[in-house]
Protein backbone atom coordinates (compact mmCIF):
# COMPACT_ATOMS: atom_id res chain seq x y z
CA UNK A 1 0.00 0.00 0.00
CA UNK A 2 2.67 2.52 0.81
CA UNK A 3 4.65 1.73 -2.56
CA UNK A 4 1.33 2.56 -3.80
CA UNK A 5 0.79 5.48 -2.25
CA UNK A 6 4.44 6.95 -3.31
CA UNK A 7 4.03 5.69 -6.93
CA UNK A 8 0.84 7.93 -7.10
CA UNK A 9 2.64 10.84 -5.63
CA UNK A 10 5.50 10.55 -7.88
CA UNK A 11 3.44 10.43 -10.91
CA UNK A 12 0.51 13.09 -9.76
CA UNK A 13 3.95 15.43 -9.18
CA UNK A 14 5.52 14.98 -12.66
CA UNK A 15 2.28 15.46 -14.22
CA UNK A 16 1.16 18.60 -12.58
CA UNK A 17 0.06 21.37 -14.54
CA UNK A 18 2.82 23.79 -15.39
CA UNK A 19 0.72 26.61 -15.32
CA UNK A 20 -1.52 29.74 -17.24
CA UNK A 21 0.12 32.51 -16.70
CA UNK A 22 2.57 32.84 -19.46
CA UNK A 23 6.01 34.22 -19.81
CA UNK A 24 4.53 38.30 -19.10
CA UNK A 25 3.86 40.19 -16.94
CA UNK A 26 1.93 39.14 -13.80
CA UNK A 27 -0.21 41.24 -11.26
CA UNK A 28 1.86 40.11 -8.15
CA UNK A 29 5.14 37.44 -7.23
CA UNK A 30 3.84 35.32 -4.32
CA UNK A 31 6.94 34.15 -1.97
CA UNK A 32 5.90 31.01 -0.23
CA UNK A 33 7.09 30.95 3.41
CA UNK A 34 9.67 28.87 5.29
CA UNK A 35 10.57 29.29 8.97
CA UNK A 36 13.26 32.19 10.24
CA UNK A 37 15.86 30.75 12.68
CA UNK A 38 14.78 30.63 16.18
CA UNK A 39 15.98 34.11 16.77
CA UNK A 40 13.73 35.45 13.78
CA UNK A 41 16.82 36.00 11.03
CA UNK A 42 16.39 34.41 7.87
CA UNK A 43 17.57 31.07 7.23
CA UNK A 44 19.13 30.62 3.94
CA UNK A 45 16.03 28.77 2.09
CA UNK A 46 13.86 31.84 3.05
CA UNK A 47 17.06 34.43 1.69
CA UNK A 48 16.86 31.68 -1.64
CA UNK A 49 13.26 32.97 -1.72
CA UNK A 50 13.21 36.41 -1.54
CA UNK A 51 16.73 37.48 -3.07
CA UNK A 52 15.14 35.68 -6.20
CA UNK A 53 11.86 36.75 -5.73
CA UNK A 54 13.98 40.55 -5.61
CA UNK A 55 15.34 39.24 -8.83
CA UNK A 56 12.43 38.98 -10.52
CA UNK A 57 10.85 42.15 -9.19
CA UNK A 58 14.08 44.01 -10.36
CA UNK A 59 13.45 42.02 -13.86
CA UNK A 60 10.17 43.17 -14.34
CA UNK A 61 7.96 40.65 -13.55
CA UNK A 62 5.61 42.42 -11.43
CA UNK A 63 5.19 45.86 -9.23
CA UNK A 64 3.92 43.60 -6.30
CA UNK A 65 5.63 40.87 -3.77
CA UNK A 66 2.99 39.09 -1.77
CA UNK A 67 4.92 37.06 1.01
CA UNK A 68 3.17 34.36 2.99
CA UNK A 69 3.68 32.56 6.05
CA UNK A 70 2.85 32.95 9.66
CA UNK A 71 4.36 31.89 12.55
CA UNK A 72 4.16 28.47 12.02
CA UNK A 73 7.72 26.54 13.19
CA UNK A 74 8.06 29.18 15.71
CA UNK A 75 7.21 32.49 17.03
CA UNK A 76 8.41 34.09 14.27
CA UNK A 77 6.13 35.31 11.29
CA UNK A 78 7.94 34.35 7.79
CA UNK A 79 6.26 37.26 6.06
CA UNK A 80 7.40 39.60 8.14
CA UNK A 81 10.67 38.08 8.20
CA UNK A 82 10.67 38.13 3.93
CA UNK A 83 9.77 41.46 3.88
CA UNK A 84 12.30 42.82 5.70
CA UNK A 85 14.70 41.35 3.74
CA UNK A 86 13.69 42.46 0.40
CA UNK A 87 12.93 46.16 1.76
CA UNK A 88 16.52 46.29 2.55
CA UNK A 89 17.53 45.01 -0.94
CA UNK A 90 15.35 48.10 -2.23
CA UNK A 91 11.69 46.83 -2.93
CA UNK A 92 9.77 49.83 -1.66
CA UNK A 93 7.22 49.75 1.03
CA UNK A 94 4.04 49.84 -0.72
CA UNK A 95 5.23 46.82 -3.39
CA UNK A 96 5.27 44.72 -0.35
CA UNK A 97 2.01 42.69 0.97
CA UNK A 98 2.12 40.50 3.56
CA UNK A 99 -0.17 37.16 4.32
CA UNK A 100 0.53 36.84 8.01
CA UNK A 101 -1.79 33.34 9.25
CA UNK A 102 -0.65 30.27 7.12
CA UNK A 103 0.71 27.59 8.87
CA UNK A 104 1.21 25.35 5.68
CA UNK A 105 1.91 25.52 1.74
CA UNK A 106 -2.41 25.17 1.49
CA UNK A 107 -3.07 27.89 3.60
CA UNK A 108 0.25 29.83 2.00
CA UNK A 109 -1.42 29.61 -1.59
CA UNK A 110 -5.56 29.89 -0.02
CA UNK A 111 -5.00 32.91 1.73
CA UNK A 112 -2.76 34.29 -0.74
CA UNK A 113 -4.93 33.78 -3.60
CA UNK A 114 -7.86 35.04 -1.58
CA UNK A 115 -5.91 38.22 -1.24
CA UNK A 116 -5.02 38.30 -4.36
CA UNK A 117 -8.83 38.25 -5.78
CA UNK A 118 -9.67 40.79 -2.92
CA UNK A 119 -7.36 43.00 -4.53
CA UNK A 120 -8.67 42.82 -8.06
CA UNK A 121 -5.59 40.72 -9.17
CA UNK A 122 -5.79 37.83 -11.78
CA UNK A 123 -2.50 36.55 -12.05
CA UNK A 124 0.43 35.42 -9.92
CA UNK A 125 4.19 33.76 -9.75
CA UNK A 126 4.60 31.54 -7.08
CA UNK A 127 8.57 31.59 -6.30
CA UNK A 128 9.89 28.92 -3.53
CA UNK A 129 12.66 26.35 -3.64
CA UNK A 130 12.37 23.80 -6.08
CA UNK A 131 11.53 20.65 -4.51
CA UNK A 132 8.73 22.16 -3.67
CA UNK A 133 7.05 23.66 -7.08
CA UNK A 134 5.53 20.21 -8.03
CA UNK A 135 3.30 20.08 -5.18
CA UNK A 136 2.41 23.24 -5.53
CA UNK A 137 1.45 23.06 -9.08
CA UNK A 138 -1.05 20.31 -7.88
CA UNK A 139 -2.57 22.99 -5.44
CA UNK A 140 -2.86 25.74 -8.35
CA UNK A 141 -4.48 23.76 -10.90
CA UNK A 142 -7.80 24.47 -9.47
CA UNK A 143 -7.62 28.19 -9.49
CA UNK A 144 -9.23 30.66 -11.16
CA UNK A 145 -6.38 32.88 -11.46
CA UNK A 146 -3.70 32.41 -13.73
CA UNK A 147 -0.64 31.34 -12.69
CA UNK A 148 2.58 30.72 -12.96
CA UNK A 149 5.58 28.97 -10.82
CA UNK A 150 9.29 29.89 -10.42
CA UNK A 151 11.92 28.36 -8.91
CA UNK A 152 14.48 30.01 -6.27
CA UNK A 153 17.61 28.91 -6.95
CA UNK A 154 18.94 27.26 -4.34
CA UNK A 155 22.72 29.25 -3.54
CA UNK A 156 22.19 29.48 0.19
CA UNK A 157 20.81 26.58 1.13
CA UNK A 158 22.45 23.84 2.66
CA UNK A 159 23.44 21.00 0.69
CA UNK A 160 21.52 18.20 3.52
CA UNK A 161 18.64 20.20 3.16
CA UNK A 162 18.38 19.94 -0.62
CA UNK A 163 19.41 16.69 -0.98
CA UNK A 164 16.37 15.78 1.48
CA UNK A 165 13.95 18.00 0.23
CA UNK A 166 12.61 15.58 -2.82
CA UNK A 167 11.79 12.84 -0.20
CA UNK A 168 10.12 15.23 2.18
CA UNK A 169 8.36 16.42 -0.56
CA UNK A 170 7.12 13.33 -2.16
CA UNK A 171 5.63 12.31 1.54
CA UNK A 172 4.13 15.56 1.99
CA UNK A 173 2.49 15.42 -1.72
CA UNK A 174 1.27 11.88 -0.56
CA UNK A 175 -0.43 13.43 2.80
CA UNK A 176 -2.00 16.10 -0.17
CA UNK A 177 -3.28 14.05 -1.55
CA UNK A 178 -4.55 11.52 0.54
CA UNK A 179 -5.82 14.29 3.33
CA UNK A 180 -4.82 17.72 2.96
CA UNK A 181 -7.00 18.82 -0.62
CA UNK A 182 -10.35 16.96 0.60
CA UNK A 183 -10.22 18.49 4.62
CA UNK A 184 -8.64 21.42 4.16
CA UNK A 185 -11.71 23.18 2.22
CA UNK A 186 -9.74 24.98 -0.46
CA UNK A 187 -7.62 24.27 -3.33
CA UNK A 188 -5.95 27.52 -3.67
CA UNK A 189 -9.39 28.01 -6.06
Amino acid sequence: MGLALLGWAAMARRFAPQGSAGAGRVDALVVLGTPTDGDGNPTPAMLDRVNEAVAEYERGASARMLFTGGAAHNRWVEADAMARVAMAEGVPQGAVYRERAAQDTVQNLCNSLAMARADGWRSVEVISSPAHLARVRMMLAASDLRWRVHAAPELETPGYYRELAPAVELLKTVHFLVWSRWREGCAAG
